[in-house]
């Protein structure tokens, strides 16, 4: 067990998740915000940015889709030059960031990163935040124009995606910005370079300078909720679902007698279980009845691709594993990564009985939530069939009562934050 009583994690390698964890709502296309970020980061530097600008606005297009959480909203933005709900993902991702110290300096630019140069004067935002905005909207259209090009002919299709952005300069984009695109697209670098296995490169170097800026526990806990929020609107029966995961969760750790600290991490893990649900089609998690073999298939894979986003998080140690294991067995059943009884720690089978409980709970679109007596006799019978911890589930049942209120959402004590993210 992971006794370390802190989370030594830098904020660009939590920035990456976040852009791994959003990208994967485009299903085929899981690099739109590393290559937005990379192809504004070329811009700036045509425009002689600083490093640290540099810096900043790679970032800034790692995180400018934060907003995005469906299969419908993603297809939206990528098959309309100008939709007219852009809108609605730049004020959720506005709204997400604004009160997050470390990544407040990026909301207003994602607030108006879909508004047009000739508009944004109109705005009452400095003329940094104005650039940046136009730069990221700029570089996402370049790369929504390109993406069906990568891997195939890209090179042959660049004249008519220069001459289609340069159809907007000085209405839709700044001159300026524009005209720096028009001098570095001439190489065939610069295009080859936004091609899968190259652009996952680059972002992996990134990710390797670090941002000198590392986070507080505090921070992490408030930024997984952040992440939470994203993934528990990709469908409208999984609303709180995470963060309820993680106050049941921490409250059985802390009954167990965990350390505040790994309580603290038991948490955080609750809050990022589910991000791998992303990559899960919106029509699968929404679907009012049994899967199918195939569609239980894919919904199986969700807690592997959350593992993936979390692992290269340097730091983070076991508390990705503990999330990734939400659906492990003690008995082996379960997936997808099957452990070894010895090999799946406390925190984890806490982090699994929290999981079912409060999915049991909440409305789901085969059935409505069930009543504690109903949620203990499926928890109980999953404990005698040796799939999820006795010790824990013991632990539940003497607890029923306020597991329940809190799997519920109306336990006052509970992770009020989550309910402020939106608040003025």
């Amino acid at each position: 067990m992971d006794q370390s009583p802190d989370l030594n994690i830098d904020l660009r390698q939590m920035v990456i998740a976040i852009e791994t964890a959003v990208s994967l709502v485009g299903m085929n296309d899981t690099n739109h915000g590393k290559r937005v970020g990379y192809i504004a980061s070329q811009i700036g530097s045509e425009l002689g940015f600083s490093d640290l600008d540099l810096q900043y606005v790679f970032e800034l297009g790692l995180l400018h889709d934060c907003g995005v959480s469906t299969e419908q909203m993603h297809s939206s933005l990528v098959n309309h030059f100008d939709w007219v709900d852009a809108h609605v993902h730049c004020n959720i991702g506005y709204q997400l960031l604004r009160s997050f110290e470390p990544l407040s300096k990026f909301a207003i630019p994602i607030l108006y990163h879909h508004t047009p140069w000739t508009e944004l004067s109109d705005k009452n935002i400095s003329v940094q935040d104005a650039r940046m905005a136009n730069l990221i909207f700029l570089s996402d259209r370049i790369d929504v124009l390109s993406a069906s090009h990568y891997e195939s002919d890209i090179l042959l299709a660049k004249d008519a995606i220069v001459q289609s952005i340069t159809g907007y300069s000085g209405s839709y984009f700044a001159p300026e910005l524009v005209e720096a695109f028009q001098r570095i697209e001439q190489t065939e670098a610069f295009w080859i370079a936004l091609e899968d296995r190259h652009i996952t490169r680059y972002t992996w170097d990134m990710g390797h300078i670090s941002s000198h800026q590392p986070l507080t526990l505090g921070q992490i806990k408030q930024l997984s909720l952040i992440m939470s929020y994203i993934v528990d609107q990709k469908s409208p029966f999984t609303a709180q679902h995470s963060v309820r995961v993680a106050d049941v969760a921490r409250f059985i750790a802390s009954s167990y007698g965990l350390s505040p600290a790994q309580c603290d991490k038991v948490e955080i893990a609750g809050l990022l279980h589910d991000l791998g649900k992303l990559h899960t089609p919106d029509d699968i998690l929404d679907k009012p009845g049994a899967l199918n073999s195939t569609e239980r298939a894919i919904m199986n894979q969700h807690s592997y691709e959350t593992y993936e986003i979390l692992r290269h998080i340097e730091g983070l140690g076991e508390v990705a594993r503990w999330a990734a294991f939400h659906h492990e067995g003690v008995n082996g059943a379960g997936y997808p990564f099957h452990p070894k009884e010895r090999d799946l720690s406390t925190e984890a089978r806490i982090i699994a009985v929290a999981d079912i409980f409060q999915a049991l709970v909440q409305d789901r679109p085969y059935r409505d939530g069930m009543k504690l007596e109903q949620v203990l006799e499926i928890i109980n019978e999953l404990s005698d069939t040796g799939k999820l911890d006795k010790e824990v589930t013991v632990l539940v049942n003497r607890l029923a009562d306020q597991c329940y209120e809190i799997a519920k959402g109306t336990d006052p004590n509970n992770n009020q934050a989550y309910l402020n993210l939106f608040a003025d």
